[in-house]
């Protein structure tokens, strides 16, 4: 005997239902936007939703098991890379397996509940939004504006609902607060996310500081660091990691070393069993005694292939393939160190393939010369307030100087998806080190490289409540903004009777460019292709925009991770694609096609967010592998 069916009437309004409750799901919504079962990710979110109106609909014999239903969600976070330990499987499993029975009753309540408390799409996305599990009060009553649209389409359901508006929480009563300032508190996750990817990791502090360890993620718990002691040649402590065009890894540096080698080893004359290190005096010349300022060297991999290296104040043109200083460039003014523990930042301002590429570096931040020791006294010296700038293809190059409008030393220097620079985090008094910075800096600068007159480049944001300072760090999402977590300026975790506490929590801080108003001009990109050639070689790229303005409003950005610590992001570089031409597809709809970067040079092998900006706002993210 068959179980009891939906009638024609409630078919579509169940069908609504589960869109509606998957739409309420965290798990689901984040794996979609973070596209963590790769580019179809939305569409395994729509084959998940139809395998449950089929486990429904679909004639049976036997009853509904809800063993079952948990196996169908279970498979279908599987497909997007996604494992969850939070319980939400089951709840939402008991959810639908309710509203079933309430729409085989002819009862539509649940349905119509979700319908009338579903907020509205928001601008940009949070998927960082499930509740925190511990019971901090602060950290509960964190904002909720965390909401991510998604699309997932029901079929067969009811005309006004073919497509159902996915958000990732229910509103709460502070969303509107926490989203006039940018910043939004992320709670802690217990779901295990697996992106793909190998991490490489160099280096360390006593017993590991020879140590090379890897992890590549896996689907389930099975997956673990791997790690080969002594691999390094020397210890790494405090060294910077740089990847080259060969894929290879320089390592740069590090506590009482004044050199730098290679991950995979160079062979030593080519010799099967011999490995190498390179000196550089340059690391020795940079060393102040008893204070170094010259750890965590800022690099920057340029267009010719060449390492550009700063330590203090200096800087220098290395030829690693020949270990040759090619160029020594002028000290930076002022004779203000901008390396640990004076620590500042630095970038490589964004090449742009539609032009002559004129590589400039910018340093900002840092602490003047001496401050470490004084602070180890408890005197605590005002930080630097300045930036420079330097053209470094130019014949006789010079430092171009600017003012920010707040010291700082610690800040992190993010590119934007839109070219411009965020400096955040940081402390306005004092050094890196433990317990040697006060005055911490919260309110965030962004600064545009191309503005003039150079007074307009620098705005100040929203601050945050919370102190970055000592071992915080920042880093770029894939929906443009900016994660920012930790600060401990202790030797140990402490968390009471200290003036800056341990702070384990993340927040994110949302530039301008997500605000709701702007997204008539937002682009959304279709469809990429997942792999991107050298050589200049063409791809093709399709996107929406609701108001388009003209093609010299588009730009392509390739933007590739950084490894962040310490107030450095090593490896981070953005790339201006070039854009051969722009097609009307449809009303709204446009075709693009770009030219893949020139050299390995310009941007070395590997994976890439790739942004298309439209008027000087972002798409969202889409992961590329240049190769």
């Amino acid at each position: 005997m068959e179980t009891k069916k939906l009638t024609a009437e409630s078919t579509p309004i169940f069908q609504e239902g589960i869109g509606l409750i998957l739409s309420r799901w965290s798990a689901l919504t984040a794996a979609v936007e973070n596209e963590w079962g790769g580019r179809d990710s939305r569409v395994k979110a729509n084959i998940l939703c139809s395998d449950l109106i089929s486990f429904f609909t679909k004639p049976k014999v036997e009853p509904l098991y809800i063993d079952d239903l948990e196996n169908i969600l279970e498979e279908g976070l599987l497909s997007l890379n996604t494992l969850v330990e939070d319980g939400s499987i089951e709840e939402v499993a008991e959810k639908l397996m309710i509203m079933h029975e309430e729409c085989l009753e002819g009862n539509y309540q649940s349905v119509e509940k979700l319908n009338t408390t579903n907020p509205p799409p928001v601008a940009h996305v949070r998927p960082f939004t499930e509740e925190d599990e511990d019971e901090d009060d602060e950290d509960e009553s964190m904002d909720a504006n965390n909401a991510t649209t998604m699309m997932v389409d029901v079929s067969n359901s009811k005309a006004s609902s073919n497509t159902v508006g996915m958000q990732t929480d229910e509103p709460k009563p502070n969303q509107a607060a926490a989203a006039e300032d940018g910043w939004v508190v992320v709670s802690s996750r217990r779901n295990k996310v697996l992106p793909s990817g190998t991490l490489v990791q160099t280096g360390g502090y006593n017993d590991g500081d020879r140590h090379i360890r890897f992890f590549t993620p896996c689907i389930d718990e099975n997956c673990d660091w791997i790690e080969f002691p002594q691999a390094l040649i020397q210890r790494r402590w405090y060294a910077t990691n740089q990847i080259l065009p060969d894929g290879r890894i320089i390592i740069v540096g590090g506590r009482r070393q004044f050199n730098y080698e290679f991950y995979p080893q160079n062979l030593e004359g080519g010799s099967s069993g011999s490995t190498t290190t390179f000196w550089l005096n340059f690391l020795r010349e940079t060393n102040d005694h008893g204070m170094e300022n010259n750890l965590y060297p800022f690099l920057h991999l340029l267009p010719d292939g060449n390492l550009f290296i700063f330590a203090n104040t200096q800087s220098i043109l290395l030829d690693y393939n020949q270990n040759r200083v090619v160029k020594q460039f002028p000290s930076i003014p002022g004779d203000d160190p901008r390396n640990y523990p004076s620590s500042g930042s630095s970038v490589l301002l964004p090449l742009d393939e539609n032009k002559a590429i004129e590589p400039e570096i910018m340093v900002c931040g840092g602490a003047p010369r001496g401050s470490f020791t004084q602070a180890m006294q408890g005197n605590f010296i005002r930080a630097i307030s300045t930036c420079g700038r330097l053209k470094v293809s130019h014949a006789t190059p010079s430092w171009t100087m600017e003012d920010m409008p707040v010291a700082r030393v610690m800040g992190d220097m993010i590119l934007l998806p839109t070219g411009d620079v965020l400096i955040i985090n940081g402390a306005e008094l004092g050094t890196a080190g433990w317990e040697l910075g006060r005055g911490p800096v919260t309110r965030p600068i962004i600064y545009r490289p191309s503005d003039n007159p150079p007074d307009w480049r620098f705005s100040v944001m929203s601050p945050s409540s919370r102190p970055r300072m000592y071992h915080s760090s920042a880093i770029l999402l894939t929906d443009g903004r900016i994660l920012v977590s930790g600060s401990n300026p202790h030797i140990y975790y402490n968390f009471t009777n200290v003036e800056y506490p341990t702070d384990l929590s993340m927040e994110s801080f949302s530039p301008s460019y997500l605000s709701q108003e702007y997204d008539p001009i937002r682009p959304q990109i279709l469809s990429l292709d997942e792999k991107i050639g050298y050589g200049g070689k063409y791809f093709w790229l399709s996107f929406k925009v609701h108001e388009y303005l003209t093609a010299n409003a588009l730009s392509v950005r390739i933007v590739a991770p950084s490894f962040t610590t310490h107030s450095f992001s090593m490896n981070q570089r953005m790339v201006s694609l070039k854009i051969v031409g722009v097609t009307n597809v449809e009303p709204s709809t446009y075709g693009l096609t770009v030219a893949g970067p020139s050299t390995a040079e310009i941007a070395p092998p590997g994976y890439y967010l790739l942004f298309l900006v439209h008027a000087n706002i972002p798409s969202y993210g889409m992961w590329v592998k240049i190769e």
